[in-house]
C-alpha cells in the first residue's frame, strides 16, 4: 500500500518543478513510510511513497518500463491478488519481468492492454500511468473504491493524489470551500465525484481518466448489473463460502507480518476463521494468525445500549478467537485518551475532511497504531453488511417506504452538525435531488416485483455510497498510521453474485445476512453465527461526554465556527448532563469540534 501523486501539463516543462513534486510527495510520508521518489518529463512529475508489502527490494516506484530511456511510468497504490496469474499470462505474451512485485505486473498489463488493463486486474488499486509515447495520462481506481484518487485542474492538464493534502502541495491549487462542497460534507448522502473542495474531485470506483491534448476523458470500466440468478439455497450457500474463501485466501500473501480485525461479530469471525484455516495448510497446524479487537476501559461497567449499538463485543471477540484458535489481543482504550487534541487533529488531517464519526474515528486511529506495532497488513470484514443485507434499514418496512437514503432515518439531522441557517444551503433540495440521481442508477430486472426492486435499490444504494463513506474511513485512519488494511468481502466476483441474489434467498432465515450466516457454519461459535448486528463500539464514560461538551464550547467560541455552525441547535446538547448526552446530539457535538480543528489546520477559503 502506498501514496500516490503527480501531474501532467502540455503548458509547462514539469523538469523544472523537481521541489514542488518532492513537496507534494512528502504529504503522502504516513501512507509510505519506507520509501519515496520521484520522475521528472518535460510534461509530467510523479510522485510516489512506498509501504513495502511485497517484493521488498524490487518493487521501488515510480517504476518505468526500460531504465535507460523509459515510455511509461507507472505510480501505484494497493495490491492485485491475481498477480502470479497475469504474469504467467503476460510471459506468454512475450513480456520479461525484472522484478517479484505486483507493480511491475500493472506497469507489464498496460503494456498489453493499454487502458483496458483494468478489466484484469483483481484487487483493490488506485495508479497513475504516463505514457511518454502518446504523451497521455491514464487514472484507475477499483471497482469498490476501496483506495482513494483525486484530481484537480491546473494548467495545461491536472494533478492526482491518493490524498487531498497533496494536491494543495502544487502551486495552484488551495483548500478552497463552496457552499456545493458544505453540502456534499454535511448532506452525509457520500456522492462521488465532487468532494468538499472546491475543484478537487474523486475518481469513481470502477472508473477510469485519461488526459491527453484532447483534453480530459472519464468512463466506467465496472458497474453492478442485475444479472440472472438461477440457483437454489443450498447452490448459493456453497457458492457464497466459495467465493469468500477464494477471497480471503488470495488477501493473505504478503512478506511483512500480517493480522486480522475480530471484533466478535458474524463478518470478521468468519473471515478470520477461513483465513486461520489457511494458513495452517500453508504453514503447518500450529501457525496462528494474530488478532486485534478493542474495547475501552469503561465499557464493561458503563456500557448502554444505543440506536446502533446492543451488546458489548469483547466477550465475543474473546471467544471467537478462542474457538478460531488466534493469537488475540483486545486494544484497551482509555476513554479520555479519545479527547486528546493531538489525536483529534491528527485524525481530522487524515481525513482532509471535517466530517467522521468523532470519538469512533480517534478510536480507530489509535486501534491501528497499536497494531502496526506488531504488523504491517490487517484483513478486515468491512462491507459484509453491504453484500449481504445487514442493515435494519433493510429489514424495516418504514425504511423501505421512506423516500430517502436509508441511513438518514438513522444519522439524520440529530447526528449531523446543523449549520447555520443563513447560508441557505437548501439541504432539503440537494438530497430530493441527489436521490433521484442515485436511484435512476439502480438496474433493473425484468422479471423482479416491486418490493424485489425496492431490495435492490437499498442494496445498491449501500454498496455504492455508504460502503464508500465506510471505505474512505478505513483506508484514510489506516494509512495514516502506515497499516494496510485488506477487505475481501470487496471481491467483485463476491459482490456481483450476491447482488444478483434475489432477496427471498438473502433472507431466508428470516434474518439480516442469511447467507452468510449459513455459510459460515463450523467456522464460527453459535453466539457469534446468530448475534444481532452490532455497530463499531463507542465509550460510553460521561467524563468522556463532559470533555467534549468542553471542547464544543471552545470550538464555538472562535469567529470562523460561529459563522458556519447553528449554535442555537448546538446550545442544547451543550446544556444536557453528561450522563444523558444522546448518541446523535453527541455525534453533533463531535462534528462541531472536528470541524474547528480542520478550519485551524487548512485554514480554508471559504466562498459561501
Amino acid at each position: 500500500m502506498c501514496g500516490i501523486t503527480g501531474w501532467a501539463s502540455f503548458h509547462h516543462d514539469a523538469r523544472t518543478q523537481a521541489p514542488v513534486i518532492e513537496a507534494m510527495t512528502a504529504t503522502l510520508t504516513p501512507r509510505g513510510p519506507d520509501a519515496g521518489g520521484v520522475w521528472l518529463g518535460e510534461h509530467a512529475a510523479i510522485g510516489h511513497r512506498r509501504l513495502a508489502v511485497i517484493d521488498l527490494a524490487g518493487g521501488v516506484q515510480p517504476m518505468t518500463d526500460r531504465p535507460d530511456r523509459p515510455a511509461t511510468v507507472l505510480s501505484y497504490s494497493g495490491e492485485v491478488y491475481n498477480h502470479h496469474e497475469l504474469r504467467a499470462e503476460l510471459r506468454g505474451r512475450g513480456h520479461h519481468f525484472r522484478t517479484r512485485s505486483d507493480t511491475e505486473v500493472v506497469l507489464r498489463a498496460y503494456a498489453e492492454w493499454g487502458a483496458d488493463l483494468a478489466d484484469h486486474l483483481e484487487g483493490m488499486f488506485a495508479f497513475a500511468v504516463w505514457d511518454e509515447r502518446a504523451q497521455r495520462l491514464l487514472l484507475v481506481r477499483d471497482r469498490l473504491g476501496v483506495k482513494p484518487l483525486f484530481w484537480a485542474a491546473v494548467d495545461g492538464g491536472l494533478a492526482f493524489a491518493s490524498e487531498p493534502k497533496a494536491l494543495f502541495a502544487h502551486p495552484e491549487i488551495r483548500p478552497r470551500v463552496d457552499a456545493d462542497g458544505l453540502r456534499e460534507a454535511y448532506g452525509l448522502l457520500f456522492n462521488t465525484g465532487p468532494t468538499v473542495w472546491s475543484g478537487v474531485r474523486e475518481v469513481e470506483p470502477g472508473g477510469l481518466l485519461v488526459l491527453d491534448r484532447d483534453g480530459i476523458r472519464e468512463r466506467c470500466y465496472w458497474q453492478l448489473e442485475a444479472d440472472v440468478h438461477d440457483d437454489n439455497r443450498d447452490t448459493a450457500v456453497e457458492r457464497i463460502r466459495e467465493l469468500v474463501g477464494t477471497a480471503s485466501r488470495s488477501q493473505l500473501e504478503a512478506e511483512v507480518p500480517l493480522c486480522s480485525l475480530l471484533s466478535g461479530g458474524i463478518d470478521s469471525t468468519v473471515l478470520t476463521a477461513l483465513l486461520a484455516d489457511e494458513l495452517r495448510l500453508r504453514e503447518g497446524p500450529d501457525a496462528r494468525i494474530r488478532s486485534y479487537a478493542v474495547d475501552y476501559s469503561d465499557q464493561a461497567e458503563q456500557f448502554t445500549g444505543d440506536v446502533l449499538r446492543t451488546g458489548h463485543d469483547t466477550p465475543y471477540a474473546a471467544e471467537a478467537g478462542a474457538f478460531i484458535g488466534t493469537d488475540h489481543s483486545t486494544v484497551v482504550l482509555d476513554p479520555r485518551a479519545l479527547l486528546d487534541p493531538g489525536h483529534r487533529k491528527a485524525v481530522v488531517v487524515a481525513r482532509d475532511s471535517p466530517i467522521g464519526v468523532g470519538d469512533m474515528d480517534t478510536s480507530l486511529y489509535l486501534l491501528f497504531g497499536e497494531i502496526r506495532k506488531h504488523s504491517a497488513v490487517a484483513l478486515s470484514g468491512e462491507a459484509a453488511d453491504e453484500v449481504f443485507g445487514g442493515y435494519p434499514w433493510f429489514h424495516n418496512q418504514k425504511a423501505l417506504d421512506a423516500a430517502t437514503f436509508p441511513w438518514l432515518l438513522v444519522t439524520g439531522d440529530e447526528a449531523a452538525m446543523p449549520l447555520n441557517p443563513e447560508l441557505d444551503l437548501r439541504m432539503g433540495e440537494f438530497r430530493e435531488d441527489a436521490y433521484r440521481s442515485a436511484l435512476a442508477a439502480v438496474p433493473h430486472s425484468a422479471d423482479e416485483t416491486p418490493a424485489e426492486h425496492r431490495q435492490r435499490e437499498m442494496q445498491h444504494l449501500s454498496l455504492t455510497r455508504w460502503l464508500r463513506q465506510l471505505l474512505h474511513r478505513k483506508d484514510r485512519l489506516s494509512m495514516a498510521q502506515g497499516l494496510e488494511v485488506r477487505v475481501p468481502y470487496c471481491d467483485h466476483r463476491l459482490v456481483e453474485y450476491a447482488f444478483a441474489t434475489p432477496w427471498a434467498l438473502k433472507s431466508f432465515d428470516g434474518r439480516e445476512k442469511s447467507l452468510l450466516r449459513a455459510a459460515g457454519a463450523g467456522l464460527a461459535p453459535d453466539a457469534v453465527l446468530h448475534r444481532p448486528k452490532n455497530h463499531y463500539p463507542a465509550t460510553h464514560h460521561p467524563d468522556y461526554n463532559r470533555g467534549l461538551q468542553d471542547l464544543a464550547r471552545d470550538a464555538l467560541s472562535t469567529d470562523e465556527v460561529r459563522a458556519l455552525a447553528d449554535e442555537a441547535r448546538i446550545k442544547p446538547c451543550l446544556d444536557t448532563p453528561p450522563d444523558r448526552l444522546e448518541w446523535g446530539h453527541r455525534l453533533r457535538l463531535e462534528r462541531v469540534v472536528d470541524l474547528a480543528l480542520w478550519l485551524d489546520h487548512y485554514q480554508p477559503e471559504l466562498a459561501l
